[in-house]
């Protein structure tokens, strides 16, 4: 009986020994080594965000901003409804929910605002520098569009 619990006790020394050796060796606990990162190829890093700022502007139908422009980027997008942006002498750009968002770059004059006959929701993410230029108001020929 008693060489019997030696023996169990050597191998239950036995399994430990390997185990610790195991965790040396391969410097990682099995446990921690069975954990999965959500993420192909290595987790992302969160860069420094100080200089972005998001917001959420609604617009009344025929509603719309003055003609501006940033002193850094922007991309605007449609939450709910139907707006539109355009850059000065170019055309007019629809925003739809689910659509393709905008960028506009620093500098750049536009607007943005409301389709003429339904409000929306639009997602603003600005970054870089912070400031505007305002300008005149959109008129009525530009805000229709061809």
């Amino acid at each position: 009986m008693m060489r019997q619990f030696r023996s169990r006790v050597g191998a239950l020394l036995a399994i430990v020994t390997m185990a610790i050796v195991a965790m040396l060796v391969g410097g990682q606990s099995p446990i921690t080594a069975a954990a999965q990162s959500r993420f192909v190829g290595g987790d992302p890093t969160r860069p420094d965000s100080e200089d972005m700022r998001a917001l959420r502007l609604r617009f009344e139908a025929g509603a719309r901003s003055n003609w501006h422009s940033h002193a850094g980027w922007q991309i605007i997008a449609a939450e709910e409804g139907r707006g539109r942006t355009q850059v000065r002498g170019e055309g007019i750009v629809e925003l739809v929910p689910g659509g393709s968002p905008n960028y506009t770059g620093p500098g750049v004059v536009h607007w943005h605002g409301a389709a003429p006959d339904e409000p929306v929701v639009q997602l603003t993410f600005m970054g870089g520098a912070s400031g505007a230029d305002w300008f005149e108001p959109v008129s009525d020929n530009d805000y229709q569009g061809p």
